[in-house]
């Protein structure tokens, strides 16, 4: 298992689409067009859009824009990751170890080593795939002994005989 940068943006979470929702709603609401019609534009119920517009007139746009988060704060701050991030693009060997992959306890060693904060494995997932961006690559399988040249050769003149039945 390794994780590497995601080299595309990434899309929209699901909580970010649904603001991005809301947020076309209001500016729906603002046109005076109807609740049917709006609901029908953004592929939603009409109890949705009834809800929404309660709050647009009780709040504005910004009452139906996502709040932050409660709960615990996150270990690491935004330098801390950078400084992680910038660790983890050096490659696993420039941190001492043998292959160049990154695997969860690989991860949440150089983390603590630059951050002096000990992760969980699912919170060092949670860094990688949320804060950092990075996705799971499984690196392919293949025998040393592997013959290129053989192989084409084997397609090109064993399998045809073969499929003839001789």
């Amino acid at each position: 298992m390794s994780f590497k940068p995601s080299s595309v943006v990434p899309p929209l979470t699901r909580p970010q689409l649904a603001e991005a929702r809301r947020v076309r709603a209001a500016e729906l609401f603002g046109q005076g067009r109807s609740n049917a019609e709006i609901a029908r534009m953004l592929g939603v119920s009409d109890e949705s859009v009834r809800r929404w517009k309660r709050v647009w007139e009780e709040g504005g746009a910004d009452a139906l824009r996502r709040r932050p988060a409660t709960g615990r704060p996150p270990k690491l701050d935004d330098a801390q990751v950078e400084r992680v991030r910038t660790a983890l693009e050096q490659g696993a060997q420039a941190h001492g170890f043998e292959a160049d992959l990154w695997t969860l306890e690989r991860v949440g060693a150089v983390v603590e080593r630059v951050t002096g904060v000990a992760l969980s494995r699912a919170s060092v997932w949670r860094l990688l795939t949320g804060r950092l961006g990075w996705s799971l690559q499984r690196p392919e399988r293949r025998a040393l002994e592997r013959d290129e040249s053989e192989i084409a050769r084997w397609i090109a003149q064993e399998w045809p005989r073969i499929k003839r039945g001789r």
